[in-house]
């Protein structure tokens, strides 16, 4: 027989991600009432980039390929996923015939990441204080 699932918003409820794998989503509420982690921000490769472009005004896709130390191919997805929530601009130029892809922090970006650090130090409080 077949267990029922998980209705959202219950505690330790499960869903699925895109690649069908499920996640344990926290739904219990920290002290102070802090929200969800942000999930654009969340994913490794995409909080690398935002922190390197919150320290840098512009960085080339060359150049955050080499940061990240990852792939053409990975950071395109992490980076088009970025451009999507308008957390990140990207700008395609030419430099004589050779394409060049620039990418920067927008204000939303910014204070996403603000809001996402803050929460982190509010968890890490949390867990410093049990």
């Amino acid at each position: 027989m077949a267990r029922p699932s998980p209705v959202a918003g219950q505690a330790g409820s499960r869903r699925k991600t895109a690649r069908g794998s499920s996640d344990r989503v926290a739904r219990r509420p920290i002290e102070g009432g802090l929200p969800e982690l942000d999930r654009v921000i969340h994913e490794r490769l995409r909080l690398g980039i935002v922190s390197a472009l919150a320290v840098n005004e512009r960085l080339t896709f060359k150049e955050l390929k080499a940061l990240m130390r990852t792939t053409d191919g990975n950071l395109s997805v992490h980076a088009r996923r970025l451009e999507e929530a308008e957390y990140v601009a990207c700008t395609k130029t030419f430099q004589g015939r050779v394409p060049r892809t620039t990418f920067r922090l927008t204000p939303l970006g910014r204070r996403a990441l603000e809001r996402y650090l803050q929460h982190m130090e509010g968890l890490i409080r949390a867990a410093r204080s049990r």
